[in-house]
């Protein structure tokens, strides 16, 4: 029997819907990061390539949606109900996201550079609060959530640009060094957050929910935290730029984005188990 008082995993929202949070959010926070370098006046080459790739990431992740969608063609329709649906205003600000990214490209200005790194924030805080607006699952439904998936978003993007910029421009202005001490403090950050949520969500989640949360904190504590700031942190004391300190920011930054990816895997798709049926009294057969 699929169904019944005990709660069970629900099914409806699949590895599909994860590839939203997972490239939606680390191209959110991609975007995020270039807007804040092009302000700051770093190479084009580089803020230019990581608002491309987080451009990328987002289209990507609202596809992965719409082919879920059992008909896509009726996707428009979620643009309908911007008051009442955080699904609604993830979709319309992404547009907006786009747009403002490319004027930032053709006109080079602060004003699109801070306004697309709200955008930005938006958009990952609406991913948030998607999932926190799902009351029938207890590990979504948890006023720490929206704050711990801006934050991962943030920390994916400061991942990204490390992977992508020490390549692209590592004499060009690339600030890798800083990008690499902000990383060390995202991912302490974005850690203690996790652990606030698990510690939040305790009494209210299912052994097997407890369970995936619990495997993918341990994956976030090494390879998300641990990891990423001592090889940060060995790239900071290098003395000279180079290969070396390319290397070693490089590698803190993919092991940042793909702890939180992980992580979100596992939060939608294992850990996802709703209430289960609220029967006080169940009937039984050759009773009245």
């Amino acid at each position: 029997m699929s169904y019944g008082p005990n709660p069970w995993r629900q099914t409806q929202w699949d590895a599909r819907a994860a590839a939203n949070f997972m490239a939606g959010g680390a191209g959110s926070g991609l975007v995020f990061v270039g807007a804040m370098l092009a302000a700051a006046g770093t190479a084009p080459v580089v803020w230019i390539a990581c608002i491309g790739l987080g451009v990328a990431l987002v289209g990507a992740g609202l596809t992965a949606v719409w082919f879920e969608i059992g008909r896509p063609l009726r996707a428009f329709n979620v643009i309908f109900n911007p008051g009442t649906s955080w699904m609604a205003r993830e979709a319309m600000i992404a547009p907006l996201l786009f747009a403002v990214a490319f004027s930032l490209w053709a006109t080079r200005t602060l004003f699109f550079a801070v306004l697309l790194a709200l955008l930005a924030l938006a958009f990952a805080y609406a991913q948030g609060r998607l999932l926190h607006a799902a009351k029938d699952i207890p590990a979504w439904h948890d006023g720490a959530v929206p704050p711990w998936i801006v934050a991962t978003a943030i920390v994916e993007g400061l991942g990204l640009a490390l992977t992508i910029g020490v390549w692209i421009a590592p004499a060009q202005g690339f600030a890798g060094r800083a990008l690499g001490l902000a990383l060390v403090l995202g991912v302490a950050l974005r850690a203690a957050l996790w652990f606030a949520y698990r510690r939040r969500v305790s009494a209210s989640i299912v052994a097997g929910a407890a369970r995936a949360l619990d495997a993918a904190g341990r994956k976030l504590l090494l390879v998300g935290t641990v990891l990423p700031a001592v090889l940060a942190l060995a790239a900071a004391a290098t003395a000279e730029p180079g290969f070396a300190r390319a290397a070693l920011l490089a590698a803190a930054g993919a092991l940042a984005w793909a702890g939180g990816w992980s992580v979100k895997f596992a939060l939608v798709c294992r850990a996802s188990f709703n209430r289960g049926f609220a029967l006080a009294q169940l009937p039984v057969r050759g009773r009245r």
